[in-house]
Order: structure tokens, then C-alpha cells, then sequence
């Protein structure tokens, strides 16, 4: 990734492993900066800052079934007791408050962190952008009712959005999935890079938005396929397991083949039928099938009801499975399925004469030219970055750890949670991802490592030596984060490594310094202007001054949004 070379070559970060790294000076700058705006912006909605632990008790993981997770980082004291390394603090905060909130009078509650936290990624990427240990800042909030977690979660909103746009993040508000997290509503911040690892599906007519795991896909009527009727016939595909190698046998288009997936969902064997070109959304099915969990079913459970071995798996024939298919499969005609057969398919299989599918839902992750859900127009496709997660959690974690509250009708009931999450160090590497160029990264001026840096380019020159100390000093009285660059290099080095690390303003004390000048530029612009010494100081203020109002328009139009549709 563009940013992930760039902070390694300007000193940001440096590797310690996979997935681990080291913030160095400047890359520490720019995150204590972010840390600092999203302080400001949780604070101004009530959050309360508090400081969990990084290590957890298996215990609480265990109350809520999540200690099983294969994200998790593991580990033992010395007395053999099970511990891990925190990814997430639903369980921790939650044990919080059921000890030390007992009525409806204490609610609502926003608790917030920003801490280290650890995950087993199974492929860490992108320098920062996923990595097994991350600054994140997590909120959950408290509440007596569903209107009242209706209102912390605009709240929280408000202060992620406005957190991003004070950051100089555009940002995409989109449906998403809660995946191990679980609740109800999840909408999921995204930045819009090619580099970024979701796909998203934006329509262009209605506004809708939503990640890929989520996004639901609009029905439009059937149309069902004018070719003639073809007679079933069992062929021999010795070998032929997966849909690149049956394509390529049998010479047809992954368009007519339908694969059927055999998953367990508790004690029930489903067959999931989608067609060949297109991936099964798990969450959809597990939505369609109205349970929480499913698995892959294990080679022995496949041949047993099958007969086969493994990726000759058909709906023709089958029996002892529930059977359920993508809306797509209604529509086709004469396809190539698994024969429940080793080695065997079934070409010109037919709905109704060959097979019957009682079930229908929309089973498949959505793609370009899919249907809005909302509008049925097409649906447009970009590629995201996540840079924060907020979700209404609802009752999951208080029902499943006994965390009550006494209400004002003498009752207990469970407290109503809500829990966002926000990837700062990943931050680090989202702003340059989309905010730089051939020279380097173009920092917003709000988390700059420097707002502005004085370049001296000859310290054996007077007049530039004192023109520069000068501004240093001037700029730092007046609150300026400035670094002055005195450094015996080549001038086109210091011009290079200004341009590199990113300040937002550059002033220039070179030969135009025995004149009584210097030369004032933005990061984003190459035309210098030449400037008086003695308003030089007034005017780095005065372009500090818009590049921050810039910021702080963007934000005041997220509050002036308010609620997410």
C-alpha cells in the first residue's frame, strides 16, 4: 500500500513482526493528534474516558461464549489460569457496570477507551491497516430503553463522523454486518481507496450504501431462460472438484453450473445452492435459516449424506438435507450440478422435473449491476478502507452476563448497549492512503506531525540563520507546532524530506533572507510567494487559520446532518 511504503520511508513506523509495529517519533506525533480530536469529540457527547485492562480474564469471555474465537490471543499464568489479550471490551465493560450501576437513575452511560488491543489476524496487511496489535478507541454506552439507544447511537455518530472529518477523512456511512460482535443495526465508516480491502456497493440513483457482507440485493421479476428443455444426463469428471476445474472440463461458463454447499446449523444439514460464478453470503444464509451460527460441514457429514466424496456435492436426489438457494437458481435452465456421485456430474439439470427447491432467499454477496434494494436500480462497486464500526448491541451481552438495572416501575431489566469502535493507528495509515502524492504524504494540518517547518538552507549564512530562528521561535510563542529544519544537508534534501513527512506549510530561509524575505508555501501548492520577515509570521497564521477552518466546515456540516438514514 501507498501509505505503508511512505511511513516506513519517512520514519513513521518500523516492523518488529507480522502484523506489530513500532511508532517512532513522528508517527507517535500524528497519533496523539488523533487521539487528542476524538477525546474532544467523545467528550462533547457525554462519553466518560475510563482505562480497561489489556489482559482478560477467560471468565468473562466464557459468560458470552466468544472465548472459543480464533482472533484471540491466548496465554496462561503462572498458576495455569487462562487469560487473553483484549481485541475487543464488551465483556469488560459490561462486568463494570453490572457491579457498580444498579438503577434506571444512573442512565444513560458512555464509557470510552483508546488502548492496545490484539488480534490474531490470520493475514495481517498493509503495515497498520491490519495488524495483530492496534490503538483503538472503543465506546459502549448504557441505556433503559430502544429510543434512548436510539439517541446514543446518533450521538456517537455525530462524534465519529466529525472525528473523521476534523482528521481531513472523507468518509462513507454504509450498512455492514456485526460479524463476532453481534446486535442489531451495524453501519460501518469507509474511506474510498483502491487499496481498500472491502468491497462496496454504492447506489448512485438512491444514495444506498452498504459492505458486501451486508448488502441485500433488490428483486426484480424473474426472467425465466427461453432455451430449449435439455434431457438430465450423468457425466464422468474425474477430478473435477471445484468450479474452475468442472468449467473447464465440461468447456461451459461458470454462469451454468450451481454449486451446492452442505453447512451444518446445529443440529440440521442445510444445502445452499448459488450459482456458479457467484460467492454464498454466510451472514445471509445464516439470516434466511433464522439461527446465529453455521459451519462448513466436515468431509464425514458430506459423504455420508451425499455418497461422494467431497465437491460432488448436487441437489439431485439429495435427501436428509434441508435444501435453500439463491433467488438466481430459480431462473436457470438446463445447469451442470454435483451427481452425489464421486467423480460425476449431472448436466442440463432442470428445476421442477430434475429436483425440487421449496426455498428461496437472497443467499449470494451482491456485485456490480445487482439490484438497489431500495431503488432496484444497478448497483455501482468501490473499494473501502474501515476506519470505524458502530453497532446498536441491544441486550446480548448485559442478558448474557445477568447485567440489570431496577427501573422505574420497580422492575429489573437488562441494560440496552451500544458499542463503537474506531481505528486510530489505522488512521495512521488511511489519511496518506488517500492524501499524498509522488513526493509524499499531504498530512491535514489537525494531525500533522508538524504544522509547519522553517527550512534554513545555509546555517552558515547570517541573515538566513537569524531570518529562520527568528520564524521558529515567533510561530512557537504563537502556539504553532513548528519544526525548524538546520540540519547540514543539501537544500534539495530538506526540500525532499519536507515534502516526504508531509507539513502542511513549509517557510523557506534562503538566499532571499539578506533581502528581508522568505518564501511561504502550502504542502499542496509549488508556487512559493515571497514574503517580508516581519509578516511572515502573520501569514503562516493566517494560512494555518484556513486550512483549519476548511476542517472545521466539514465537521460542522456532519452535525448539521445529525441522524444516519
Amino acid at each position: 500500500m501507498i501509505s505503508h511504503k511512505l511511513l516506513l520511508r519517512a520514519g513513521f513506523i518500523r516492523r518488529v513482526g507480522a502484523g506489530i509495529y513500532d511508532y517512532l517519533p513522528l508517527g507517535y506525533k500524528v497519533l496523539k493528534k488523533i487521539e487528542k480530536i476524538a477525546r474532544e469529540e467523545m467528550d462533547a457527547q457525554g462519553g466518560q474516558e475510563l482505562l480497561m485492562p489489556a489482559i482478560v480474564p477467560a471468565e468473562l469471555y466464557q459468560e458470552t461464549g466468544r472465548w472459543g474465537l480464533d482472533v484471540l490471543f491466548r496465554l496462561k499464568d503462572r498458576n495455569d489460569r487462562d487469560y487473553s489479550i483484549g481485541f475487543t471490551h464488551e465483556e469488560v465493560v459490561t462486568d463494570i457496570v453490572r457491579r457498580d450501576v444498579r438503577s434506571y437513575r444512573e442512565l444513560p452511560l458512555n464509557l470510552y477507551q483508546i488502548q492496545t488491543k490484539g488480534r490474531d489476524e490470520p493475514r495481517p496487511r498493509g503495515g497498520v491497516v491490519r495488524g495483530r496489535e492496534f490503538i483503538m478507541l472503543d465506546s459502549y454506552t448504557f441505556d433503559r430503553n430502544w429510543e434512548d439507544l436510539d439517541r446514543a447511537y446518533d450521538k456517537m455518530y455525530v462524534a465519529f463522523s466529525r472525528t473523521f472529518a476534523r482528521c481531513g477523512l472523507d468518509t462513507l456511512v454504509v450498512e455492514a454486518d456485526s460479524g463476532a460482535i453481534g446486535g442489531k443495526d451495524s453501519q460501518e465508516y469507509m474511506v474510498i481507496a483502491d487499496s481498500g480491502e472491502d468491497m462496496i456497493l454504492v447506489c448512485g440513483s438512491c444514495g444506498y450504501a452498504a459492505n458486501s457482507e451486508k448488502c441485500e440485493i433488490g428483486e426484480r421479476p424473474i426472467k425465466k431462460s427461453e432455451e430449449e428443455l435439455q434431457s438430465l444426463e450423468l457425466v464422468d469428471t474425474p477430478g473435477a472438484r471445484t468450479i474452475e476445474q468442472v468449467t473447464s472440463f465440461l468447456k461451459k461458463s461458470p454462469k451454468k453450473l450451481v454449486k451446492t454447499l452442505i453447512y451444518k446449523a446445529g443440529d440440521e444439514v442445510v444445502a445452499a445452492l448459488v450459482r456458479g460464478d457467484r460467492e454464498i453470503n454466510e451472514p445471509k444464509l445464516m439470516r434466511a435459516l433464522g439461527v446465529k451460527n453455521i459451519e462448513m460441514a466436515d468431509a464425514d457429514t458430506i459423504e455420508k449424506l451425499t455418497g461422494a466424496e467431497v465437491g460432488f456435492a448436487g441437489p439431485v436426489g439429495l435427501n436428509g438435507a434441508r435444501i435453500i438457494a439463491d433467488r438466481e437458481v430459480e431462473a436457470m435452465m438446463n445447469f451442470v450440478v454435483g451427481a452425489n456421485k464421486t467423480d460425476a456430474h449431472y448436466i442440463n439439470a432442470n428445476i421442477g422435473r430434475d429436483l425440487e427447491i421449496s426455498e428461496y432467499a437472497d443467499l449470494r454477496v451482491a456485485s456490480k449491476g445487482d439490484a438497489c434494494p431500495k431503488c432496484n436500480r444497478d448497483l455501482g462497486v468501490e473499494r473501502g478502507m474501515e476506519v470505524g464500526h458502530i453497532f446498536k448491541l441491544g441486550d446480548i451481552y448485559s442478558e448474557g452476563m445477568d447485567a440489570k438495572f431496577l427501573d422505574d416501575d420497580g422492575r429489573e431489566k437488562p441494560f440496552l448497549m451500544g458499542c463503537y469502535g474506531m481505528g486510530v493507528s489505522r488512521m495512521l495509515a488511511a489519511i496518506p492512503e488517500v492524501n499524498s502524492d509522488k513526493d509524499g504524504m499531504i498530512w491535514p494540518v489537525s494531525v500533522a506531525p508538524f504544522e509547519v517547518v522553517v527550512i534554513l538552507l545555509n546555517s552558515d549564512d547570517d541573515a538566513q540563520c537569524s531570518a529562520a530562528i527568528r520564524l521558529y521561535e515567533e510561530l512557537q510563542q504563537a502556539g504553532v507546532d513548528v519544526l525548524l529544519d538546520e540540519r547540514d544537508e543539501r537544500p534539495g534534501v530538506k526540500f525532499k524530506d519536507a515534502d516526504l513527512i508531509g507539513c502542511p506549510i513549509q517557510v523557506v530561509a534562503g538566499r532571499l533572507a539578506g533581502e528581508g524575505k522568505v518564501e511561504v508555501r502550502t504542502r499542496t501548492e509549488k508556487d512559493k510567494q515571497e514574503v517580508d520577515i516581519d509578516n511572515a509570521t502573520s501569514r503562516v497564521l493566517e494560512l494555518r487559520s484556513g486550512l483549519y477552518s476548511i476542517l472545521s466546515d466539514r465537521a460542522a456540516m456532519v452535525s448539521s446532518i445529525g441522524k444516519v438514514d
